[in-house]
């Protein structure tokens, strides 16, 4: 009996070990993953958004994060830096810089991060201001709606009443803005409490099209050619059969590259985004999973390599590339609250870390719908707006084109589509919350 007795402690004994290893491991992996997310989110609806930052901790951080009921967090608002813990460690700190929002500190040291060449000195200083005695989107004056013809506005305001009624407390929306925009007019809006016109909001995904934009621009400028080979450093070895990946690949999802689109811990896209220095280097070191345009799958890591592949296309022209992407985009459309956040590498996050008002962000979608022309200049290029909505071919029900999503439906069944409620030629930036 008391050598039975004495085998089964140590058999237990053995198993807590072991499972002290496992939960010490796991922690490790998990901690910075989870300091990071709470820090970097908090940085920036506090710093962009200029939000409260409890009720983002609750509202945003915590539904968002299975983590965030170990962490806490510490604003220096005179250092305009958070720091987010997990587990009572795990440290990590997220940085503000002026014209580029919130990075986070890894890999590097918060003093190369504030050293980094992104925006040129004064540049916010010389950014064009909005003008008030103009109708949007030209300025922030509002539309005479009495004077616009074939509009009912009390669906219109029926609508966006759905859109903020709450189905039930376990289903939340949680709308914070609607802008509505006809025949280039704004219409109607409707904001949140807390929420406002001036408030910046992260985009997350609709940051990708936002790439798309930026790749098109290049395009234009005879700079890219989005069916030549990517110009990725890592796949450059004359055997790497990534070699043959193309820039139209990367933006349909159709690389071919090996990545698990899941925000969990230990999966590729938070360990991307919160624990790597150079996003598009993770990215760019996945295998090939199936030849190039063999399988459509969503990525949030090859929309980074083609934002890595922008930024090293205009740096050859620029000494400060993100004022390419004010002057060229954002600037030329009216965006001026636009602000899309670089990783620690100094490149900006192509996949997810693109900001600006609600109106802003309409402007964005006004740009596509006149086909990629402002006020009379062409900013993308002819056919862009037709390339870009052209359903990828293994994507089964037609729903995504070059960083956006459509609408197109199965080519078999065009009535088996994402919304099938809406038309076919719709398509759309989307983003998570």
């Amino acid at each position: 009996m008391r050598r039975w007795l004495k085998i089964s402690l140590w058999t237990l004994a053995v198993i807590i070990i072991a499972a002290g290893g496992v939960v010490a491991w796991f922690a490790g992996k998990t901690g910075p993953i989870g300091s990071g997310f709470v820090a970097k989110y908090i940085c920036s609806s506090t710093f962009i958004s200029a939000r409260d930052p409890e009720s983002v901790f609750a509202e945003d951080v915590k539904p968002a994060n299975p983590l965030a009921a170990f962490a806490s967090y510490n604003i220096d608002r005179k250092e305009k830096a958070v720091i987010g813990n997990l587990y009572g460690m795990f440290d990590l700190k997220a940085i503000y810089r002026e014209g580029c929002g919130c990075s986070l500190v890894v890999g590097t040291t918060e003093e190369e991060l504030r050293a980094q060449k992104l925006v040129p000195p004064g540049f916010a200083e010389q950014r064009p201001q909005r003008r008030e005695d103009l109708p949007w989107p030209a300025g922030s004056g509002t539309t005479d709606v009495s004077r616009v013809e074939g509009i009912d506005m009390a669906k219109i305001e029926t609508a966006i009443a759905a859109a903020f009624a709450e189905p039930s407390p376990e289903n939340l929306r949680k709308t914070r803005a609607v802008v509505v925009v006809h025949d280039g007019k704004l219409i109607a809006e409707r904001y949140a409490p807390g929420f406002h016109k001036d408030m910046p909001l992260l985009g997350w995904s609709m940051s990708k099209s936002v790439t798309n934009a930026l790749v098109g621009i290049l395009v234009k400028e005879g700079r890219l050619d989005i069916m030549q080979p990517a110009p990725v450093p890592e796949w450059q070895k004359q055997d790497d059969p990534r070699r043959k990946i193309t820039i139209d690949q990367l933006l349909r999802m159709s690389s071919g590259l090996v990545f698990k689109e899941v925000y969990a811990p230990l999966a590729d896209a938070t360990d991307m985004l919160f624990g790597s220095y150079d996003f598009a280097a993770f990215a760019a070191a996945k295998p090939l999973e199936v030849e190039p345009d063999g399988k459509w799958y969503y990525s949030s890591g090859t929309a980074n390599i083609v934002a890595r592949i922008v930024r090293q296309t205009i740096e050859k022209e620029y000494e400060y590339y993100y004022q390419f992407l004010y002057e060229k985009l954002f600037d030329k459309i009216g965006m001026y609250s636009a602000v899309v956040e670089p990783d620690a590498s100094g490149t900006f996050v192509g996949s997810s870390y693109a900001h600006a008002t609600p109106r802003d962000w309409a402007r964005f979608g006004l740009l596509y719908l006149q086909d990629g022309i402002w006020e009379g200049e062409r900013i993308l290029p002819e056919g862009w707006v037709t390339y870009t909505t052209t359903p990828t071919p293994n994507a089964p029900k037609g729903e995504y084109g070059a960083l956006f999503w459509l609408n197109a439906g199965n080519p078999d069944n065009p009535e088996d589509r994402r919304w099938p409620r809406t038309p076919r030629d719709e398509y759309a930036a989307l983003g998570f919350q």
